[in-house]
This record gives structure tokens, sequence and C-alpha cells, in this order.
């Protein structure tokens, strides 16, 4: 078999299952599969026609609309770069990423983005919107490309494993943002080892919870579907809805879904507050992108009597690395992220050696879904790729059975005094208490032990949880050292637009707070 490339798998689903449904929007359009396949190339030849050349990058920024699902993967067909972003970023935020990328073009939604219009004028980045009317249409861009869009145009672009095919930032939780390349052999690598692991087929169906700018929602929900000849909804407000959830889930039949833990505890909240009549019956759930505490684990199983399988994935390995397998295939562990899929993975000491099973060290990793390096960041390259290896940056080992069990980024250690605290453990114990709805702990500066551990917790709706009662079940749970020094109750927490909780700037979010309320020093 040839070496894979995404759109040839694309292209093969088409001529496989032309007439199973590929993409809904809920309650307006159904695509099929062959229907999608002829709207991408005819997009794909627009997109030629206006000027766009290989190896040239494409900025979109869009709401989950069928819009950008057309867009992306014509950008990609044409052998461009799709460089999704974030509508939540400011202008000053667009400048940066249009200009890190090196964008070519910026696309939007035909009501357009005035901040990444506003950064796109400034960079003297053109601008152009894409509108879809209906299953019959084709995609409209606008401006109109000069050229006549000669299908015969993209006919002749062969699609290359190398070719650069999707450019995203990981999150810079302790640094700058890094730009991450990743080729058409990445995509297509990634989306075969998530068909295998979850056994996705043309008979599975989801619902995007997740935004399409991040690679959680882009690999794991849409194209892993698409390329498995499966389906897609998307909810017709162009992101998550928990008062449409399930009711999207019953009307296209979704055998599954994939979410980060805060999303799970939304649905979660909603569940017990508020009950649907009857559930579809699923055939597992995918929890990704964070830790999921394994007490919110046995909460979602059982109120949606299906297992929930855990998983491990960083923008740099085109997303998956590790999971929890479904029933039939093995056990799934909580507090495990599971077993490696279709890459190699090692546990390393600091001088590059192999640990045994239950010896903690970072976790890396290789294989043909992994980024071959950071765009213009040698340093960063450096660090992150050595002895042969990728290194993720976090610490974990593996057990007697080859699960992956992660216990915090190497940087996210709280260091005590010299003992080293793994936030995620205290989380766990914290989301155990049947009160508290969401937590997490984080460290902050001390003047006797260096470091203190603090936590923010926002309790469970109709409880009246308070800081004593948090501390007293710390205590009889969790070693004296690890007990936070100080509780934070509140009724959000500062997340990523993924709906990732980064420690750091919890830590900075609180921190902050206690200095504007002239709280004395911590330790002092």
């Amino acid at each position: 078999m040839a070496t894979p490339t995404l759109t040839g798998l694309l292209k093969r689903v088409a001529g496989e299952f032309p007439n199973r449904r590929a993409v809904s929007v809920s309650g307006k359009l159904d695509l099929t599969h062959a229907r999608l396949h002829e709207i991408i190339e005819r997009a794909a030849s627009r997109l030629v026609a206006s000027g766009i050349k290989p190896g040239d990058v494409v900025a979109l920024t869009f709401p989950n609309t069928v819009e950008f699902v057309i867009m992306f993967l014509a950008v990609i067909r044409a052998r461009a770069t799709a460089a999704p972003l974030n509508a939540a970023y400011t202008t000053e935020e667009f400048e940066f990423y249009l200009s890190d990328s090196e964008s070519k073009l910026l696309l939007t939604q035909q009501e357009g983005h005035s901040s990444a219009q506003a950064a796109a004028s400034k960079l003297t980045i053109p601008h152009a919107t894409a509108t879809f009317s209906g299953a019959d249409s084709e995609l409209n861009l606008s401006p109109s490309p000069t050229e006549s869009d000669d299908p015969n145009l993209i006919s002749q672009l062969i699609n290359d494993p190398s070719d650069m095919a999707l450019f995203l930032h990981t999150s810079g939780t302790t640094s700058r943002p890094k730009g991450v390349p990743l080729t058409q052999l990445n995509l297509a690598s990634s989306v075969n080892n998530i068909k295998s692991v979850y056994k996705l087929t043309e008979s599975d169906s989801t619902v995007i919870v997740l935004p399409l700018f991040h690679v959680h929602g882009l690999l794991a929900g849409l194209l892993s579907s698409l390329a498995a000849g499966a389906a897609v909804a998307l909810p017709s407000a162009g992101r998550f809805s928990a008062s449409t959830f399930w009711k999207d889930m019953a009307t296209y039949n979704a055998t599954w879904y994939t979410a980060v833990p805060t999303i799970h505890q939304i649905i979660l909240d909603r569940h017990f507050s508020n009950p649907e009549s009857v559930y579809p019956k699923l055939r597992f759930i995918r929890s990704c992108s964070a830790s999921l505490a394994p007490a919110i684990l046995a909460r979602l199983e059982e109120a949606f009597n299906t297992p929930v399988l855990e998983a491990y994935a960083m923008t740099e390995a085109t997303h998956l690395m590790c999971s929890n397998p479904l029933p039939e295939d093995g056990p799934h562990k909580a507090g495990s992220v599971g077993k490696p899929v279709g890459q190699e993975m090692a546990i390393l000491n600091e001088n590059g050696v192999i640990q045994d099973a239950d010896v903690s060290g970072e976790v890396c990793l290789r294989g043909p879904n992994v980024t071959k390096g950071y765009k213009h960041n040698p340093e960063a390259n450096k660090v992150a790729f050595q002895f042969g290896w990728f290194h993720t940056g976090d610490l974990g080992y593996f057990d007697s059975d080859g699960y992956l069990h992660l216990v915090g980024r190497i940087k996210e250690l709280i260091n005590r005094g010299g003992e080293k605290i793994s936030p995620v453990e205290v989380d766990a114990v914290l989301l155990s208490h049947p009160d508290v709805a969401q937590a997490v702990a984080f460290g902050v500066p001390d003047d006797k032990y260096g470091e203190e551990i603090n936590c923010a917790i926002i309790p469970r709706d109709g409880t009246d949880i308070d800081e004593e009662e948090v501390l007293r079940f710390c205590k009889k749970n969790l070693a004296a050292f690890k007990i936070p020094k100080k509780v934070f109750l509140t009724d959000s927490l500062p997340q990523t637009a993924s709906g990732k909780i980064q420690r750091r700037i919890v830590s900075e979010h609180f921190l902050a707070q206690i200095s504007t309320a002239s709280v004395p020093k911590f330790g002092a």
C-alpha cells in the first residue's frame, strides 16, 4: 500500500460509501460522503483559481460550521496548509498567529470577523468569506476568483504524504506558543490510529462538541469519523450546547462522543439536574486533553451505562498517543490513559535511559504521527528531540500491564520543601468528594517551603461545602505534606478554549485575588 495521505483516505471513503451520511448541521442539512467530496474538489479548485499555491498557509476563523469543514479540507486538497484559529482571540493575538504562520489568506464565514480582519489588514493579508447555502449548492468564495475555477486545476494536483497540511500552535502553558507543522502523513497516521483503537466504521455517528480549531475535536471527532465512512453532526449554534446535546445525539443515532473533562462535567451536571427521559445506547464515551478524575469517570459510566475510555494526546503527535481499549480488547483502568496506539513510547530518565515498569520518568515517543519539529524554533527542537525520541514534558510510568499512568507536567510538579507533589493526585482526591463538581490543585510561592499547595473548587449545585470540610476530607485521604494550605471556593475556573484548565493560569488568577484583597502573603 502506498504511503497514505488524509485526502487519499477521504477520496477512497467517498467511493466506498458514497450514499452514507458524512456531515449534518443539526436540523438544516445533510451531506453524503460522495457529495462532500464533490464540494471539496470544487472549493479547492476555486482556491487554486484565486491564487493559492502548494505550501501557502491559509488561516481559517469559523465557528463549528459546514463552511469550516469544507474549506479546511479544500485547503489541504489544494496542497496548501490549513491554520485554524480561535475566534475568541484579540486583534493582537490574531496578529501574532497570522504572522507566525506566515498566512497568505484569511478565510471567515460571511459575517466576517472584525478582530481577525483588523490583524490581517495590518499585515496586508487578503480576506475572503465562504458561504454554503444547502446540500445541492456549491460553496461560494467571495471575492470570487479572477481566473476560471476549471476543475482540471485541481485534478492536476496530486497530494503527497510530505505536504504540510495543518499548522497549529501549542497551548503555551509555560512559554510563548510554539508553531507545530503537521503533514498529510501525520494526519493520515493519526486518523488510522484513532479508527483502529475505537473500531470506528461507517456504522458510527457522533456529535461534535469541541472546537474544530483544536486538534482534539478536529482529529478525534471530525477527521477520524470521515475517514472511517462514519458521520458527524454539528450543533446548529456552531458550538457545544448542553441543552441540545442529547437531542442531537438521539436524532443522529450517535454511537459515541469525545470531550474534555469540563464538558463531561457539564453533561453530568445537566443529567443530575434535568435528566433526559431516555439516553441513546453508546458504544463508548471518550475523554482526553486533561486528566479525568476516577470519581468523575465512575459517575459518567453509572449515569450513561457505557464504558468511559480516557486517552492521552498532544498537538505535536497529531493528537492521539495512548488510549484505554474498548471492553472487548481489554480492561479500561481509571486513573490510567491506557496503552500506546500506533507508535513507540518509552519512559526515559534525564540521561535518556529507558525505565522499567512502575518507575517514573519523562514520557517520550516516536512514530509517523509525530511532527518533525517546531517551526523556526531551534531551541525548542533541541530540548524536545533528544536521544532519538520526542519528549512530551509529561511525567509518568507504565504499570506491569503496559498501561501508562501520568503523574503530571515536569514544570507543574509542586516542590514543597523538597517534597515533589503531583497536582493530578490532589485533583483526584478533591473530585472524589461527592459535593465537589470541579477542582484543581496548584503551587504558589511560599517563603518557608519555596512552594505551597493551594486548590480551587466549584461546589456541586445545591451543596454548602466549605473550606473546613475540604481540608477535613484531604486530611483523611492525603499525606500531610500534600494537603492544600488554602482552598478557594468559586463558581468558575479559567480555562483554555479547548476546555483545558491550566494550573499556571489558575494560580495567577487566585493569587491576584489574594493580593487585591490585601491578605497576608502565603507562608508569612
